[in-house]
């Protein structure tokens, strides 16, 4: 149903950086590269994650309430991933444990003040 859920960022250099390090550890394969955005994905077929500057050529900004959640195999990769957004300068916004519905739930946000987080279903 999902084709690719889009961030906005201020600077797609450290976008690049911050996001390129946590796609790494989860196995997303890079599919697009420029100036203005960014795209990972786990094969053809599969959602995509795309970074980029706004369109229109405002700045970026996050919606209160949005928020992408990205599925990890373990409780252990939502603790390390957890872990390796925070030491990237993203900020925590819950810590790893159990949540309603029985997932296990990491959230934190990105350096542009979007929100994410990781989880599973142990």
């Amino acid at each position: 149903m999902i084709g690719y859920v889009m961030l906005g960022s201020q600077n797609i250099d450290v976008s690049r950086y911050f996001y390129g390090s946590l796609m790494k550890v989860m196995g997303a394969e890079k599919v697009a590269d420029s100036k203005t955005f960014l795209a990972w994905s786990f094969g053809e077929g599969k959602p995509m994650l795309a970074i980029g500057n706004p369109f229109d050529g405002e700045d970026a900004s996050y919606g209160n309430g949005t928020m992408v959640a990205l599925s990890v195999s373990s409780t252990e990769e939502v603790d390390k991933l957890h872990k390796k957004a925070l030491a990237l300068g993203g900020q925590n916004e819950g810590d790893p444990g159990l949540r309603s519905g029985g997932y296990y739930c990491a959230y934190f946000r990105d350096l542009d003040g979007n929100k994410l987080n990781f989880h599973c279903k142990p």
